[in-house]
């Protein structure tokens, strides 16, 4: 099993190194791929030394699966190629997600999904914990209208944010990845404003949502929000049923959801926070409760570590259900 990590370097593709490792994937031989200016760089995985490649050079390498964190414009230049030497890629940029010839999979949700294509879209951090909890109650309840907040990590903005905010944090003077000062602050502002005055990363939420579940009459709307915290978004849900539900019902299915850990009982102040989900590729859901304004309305608490289950983790899981429904002929 030869497997490509591209955009190895960075924060997400070290994440990956880490998770293979942990989530046990057979990587008998790795590919380590980065820009130009890491090429030659020595990396360690599994106590193995590796000298960093070029991206011409991991093509010609024909990797079983390659998997993507380079950025959007990398992938619309390079994942094409390594897909026609018949590498499986899985990309974690937002280049591909919305194209209706790849899949947009979460694996615990829909990874029939990816039939034979061989590229195939990691979705984005906020959009994958959510889906991972909404799925098994659209399933029973069908959702009408999602109303979302969102509270994100520096992290998913990458390392410059990160030193943004440690160097306010220190009193010194700050490389501005942001438009406002990070720490101690709040900023309503992912990603990039577009015409409708909703930013990229709002939009990201509707769109993707849609995708995966594979419902366009879901009415979305979202709020993105980043604060000063490292490792873990958060979220506050509000979802319209179509069918009416007991809370009871809402916490069996959660609590039998792969990849869910419910995390709920406000009589003992147990609610899911990001330090709950540091290092863990699950998600957690909490704060489960009726919306007494709205007919057949939830409110709900969901938690994820956004480089690994948002990031790392449900690429590597993408590929190892693969390898595991092709060992039993699925």
């Amino acid at each position: 099993m030869k497997v490509a990590v591209v955009g190895v370097t960075g924060l997400v593709g070290t994440e990956m190194l880490r998770v293979l490792t942990e989530l046990d994937f057979p990587v008998d031989e790795l590919v380590p791929v980065a820009s130009a200016k890491s090429v030659g760089k020595e990396i360690e995985f599994k106590g193995k030394k590796y000298k960093v490649v070029s991206m011409e050079d991991g093509i010609k390498a024909r990797p079983d699966y390659a998997l993507f964190s380079a950025g959007g414009s990398t992938s619309l230049k390079f994942a094409k190629d390594f897909a026609a030497v018949g590498t499986v890629v899985i990309d974690n940029s937002s280049a591909w997600r919305m194209d209706p010839e790849v899949p947009l999979v979460v694996p615990e949700v829909n990874i029939d999904a990816v039939g034979d294509s061989k590229l195939i879209a990691n979705p984005n951090c906020s959009t994958i914990q959510m889906v991972l909890a909404l799925a098994p109650l659209h399933r029973a309840f069908k959702i009408k209208r999602l109303v979302i907040s969102t509270y994100q990590s520096v992290t998913g903005t990458g390392k410059a944010a990160v030193d943004q905010m440690m160097a306010e944090r220190a009193g010194k003077e700050a490389a501005m990845v942001y438009p406002q000062p990070i720490d101690l602050n709040v900023l309503p502002h992912c990603d990039v404003f577009l015409e409708n005055d909703y930013t990229k990363e709002e939009m990201k939420l509707v769109h993707e949502t849609r995708k995966i579940l594979g419902d366009d009459s879901i009415r979305i709307t979202a709020t993105a929000v980043r604060v000063p915290v490292v490792g873990g978004h958060s979220e506050s849900i509000n979802i319209e049923f179509e069918k009416a539900f007991e809370i009871s019902e809402v916490r069996r299915l959660l609590s039998e959801m792969e990849g869910v850990i419910l995390k709920d009982d406000p009589s003992q102040l147990q609610y899911p926070t990001l330090r709950d989900s540091h290092g863990h590729d699950e998600v957690f859901v909490g704060r489960i409760r009726r919306d007494e304004s709205v007919e057949n309305g939830l409110n709900m608490w969901v938690v994820a570590d956004n480089l690994r289950k948002g990031a790392a983790t449900n690429a590597v899981q993408i590929a190892k259900k693969l390898e595991e429904n092709a060992k039993i002929g699925v």
